[in-house]
C-alpha cells in the first residue's frame, strides 16, 4: 500500500512540476516581451514627433499623438519667438477660430477665440467658419479663413489682422477676400512665403457644393499679404480614384529647387481621408502627381489623417500638423479630429515620414 501511495504521490508531483515549467514564462521571456514596445519609438524609421504630457516613459524629450486630444480640425501651427501657436476649425460652437499655444509642442494652453467677431460680409451661421491659415508679416499677423458669404450664400475666404498671434484678429472688409462664386466658392486658404520673400496664397474652389470641377489654386500676394497680385492659377484637379469625391487643404513646402504641393483627398468623415502630394517646378506650377495613391494614409488607431499644414520647430526641423480620428470613433458625434504632428524629411527628392502613429516618439 505504501508503495502504491508513493507512486501516486510521485506522479502527482511530476505533473505539477511539468505544468509549472510549461506554463510559466522564464525571466528571459518576460524581458523580451516587455522590451519590444520600448524599442519601437527609437527605431531609425520612426521620426514622427507628437506632443503629450503623458509621454514620459522614454528617456529624453518625447511626445505621443494626438498632442492635443480634443476636436481640432484643419490645424495650422506657427512658431513665434519661442512659442508655438495652433489655429483650428470649430464645429458647432460659438467660437469662430480656436487658438492654443505651447512652449514645447507637448503642453497646450487654450486661448479661446482668435476671431471673436465675424465681418459684415459674413453670415453668423454657427459651424461655417473653417480652416484658418496664419502668417507673420513683419510685426503683423494675417489670418486667412473661411466663412459664409451672405450675398453669394457660399463658403468664401476672408482675411483678418492682429498685432498678437493670439488675437483678436479683425476683418474690417465689406466683402470676401476671395470668392469664386461661379465655381462654388473658395475655401482652405494657405499662405506661403517663397525663398525670394514673395508671398502667395493657395486655396480650393468649393466645387463639391454645386457639381463644379474641383481644383487647387494659387495667386501672389502683396508684400503686406493684404492684396492679391495678378490672376489665380490652377495647379491641380481631382483626377485619381483615391481622391474621390474631393481634394482640398492645399499646403506648399519648398525643398531645394522643388516645390511640393500637399493636399487632402477622399471623404473627410471617413477613415480613408488621406494626404497626397504633387511635385511642382515653381510655386505657380506646372505640377505633377508622382503617385497614384495617398502619400500619408490611415494606420489604426490613427484614422482619416488630413487637413495638413507644415511648420518648422525651434531647431529648424520640418513638421506636418494634421487632424485624425481615433480608433473606431470615426465621424461625428462619437469621434473627434484631434491634433497630430509628424516629422517630415526628404530623401532623393521625395518627402518621407514614418506614417501615422500613436506610439510615443522621441523628439529630434
Amino acid at each position: 500500500m505504501k508503495q502504491k501511495y508513493f507512486s501516486l504521490y510521485f506522479w502527482l508531483v511530476y505533473l505539477l512540476l511539468l505544468t509549472a515549467c510549461t506554463s510559466t514564462p522564464t525571466a528571459t521571456q518576460l524581458a523580451t516581451a516587455t522590451a519590444v514596445p520600448a524599442q519601437e519609438p527609437v527605431s531609425t524609421e520612426t521620426e514622427s514627433p507628437t506632443l503629450t504630457p503623458e509621454a514620459t516613459e522614454l528617456s529624453g524629450p518625447s511626445y505621443t499623438n494626438p498632442v492635443y486630444n480634443k476636436d481640432f480640425p484643419d490645424p495650422h501651427v506657427m512658431l513665434v519667438d519661442d512659442t508655438y501657436y495652433a489655429y483650428g476649425t470649430t464645429n458647432g460652437s460659438t467660437i469662430n477660430i480656436r487658438v492654443i499655444r505651447s512652449p514645447d509642442l507637448v503642453n497646450w494652453e487654450e486661448l479661446g477665440d482668435a476671431l471673436p467677431a465675424l465681418p459684415k460680409w459674413s453670415s453668423l451661421n454657427a459651424g461655417f467658419t473653417w480652416a484658418p491659415g496664419v502668417m507673420q508679416i513683419e510685426d503683423q499677423f494675417v489670418m486667412y479663413y473661411v466663412a459664409r458669404d451672405k450675398e453669394a450664400d457660399l463658403q468664401c475666404i476672408g482675411r483678418a489682422v492682429s498685432d498678437d498671434p493670439a488675437g483678436p484678429f479683425t476683418d474690417p472688409d465689406d466683402e470676401a477676400f476671395i470668392c469664386q462664386s461661379d465655381l462654388g466658392g473658395s475655401i482652405d486658404a494657405y499662405p506661403f512665403r517663397d525663398g525670394d520673400g514673395k508671398l502667395y496664397l493657395l486655396w480650393k474652389n468649393d466645387g463639391n457644393c454645386c457639381g463644379y470641377e474641383v481644383a487647387l489654386w494659387v495667386q501672389e500676394l502683396s508684400p503686406d499679404g493684404l492684396t492679391l497680385v495678378g490672376v489665380p492659377i490652377k495647379l491641380i484637379v481631382m483626377d485619381q480614384a483615391w481622391e474621390r469625391p474631393l481634394i482640398e487643404n492645399p499646403a506648399m513646402v519648398k525643398n531645394g529647387d522643388r516645390y511640393y504641393l500637399f493636399y487632402s483627398g477622399n471623404r473627410w468623415e471617413s477613415h480613408e481621408y488621406a494626404v497626397g502630394y504633387a511635385a511642382c517646378e515653381t510655386v505657380i506650377g506646372p505640377c505633377d502627381k508622382p503617385l497614384n495613391k495617398p502619400w500619408f494614409q490611415f494606420k489604426p488607431p490613427v484614422m482619416g489623417p488630413g487637413g495638413e499644414a507644415f511648420f518648422n520647430d525651434k531647431e529648424g526641423n520640418l513638421w506636418m500638423a494634421y487632424h485624425a480620428w481615433t480608433g473606431t470613433d470615426v465621424g461625428y458625434p462619437a469621434g473627434k479630429r484631434s491634433l497630430h504632428i509628424d516629422l517630415v524629411t526628404f530623401e532623393d527628392g521625395k518627402p518621407v515620414t514614418n506614417g501615422p502613429s500613436s506610439i510615443p516618439q522621441l523628439l529630434p
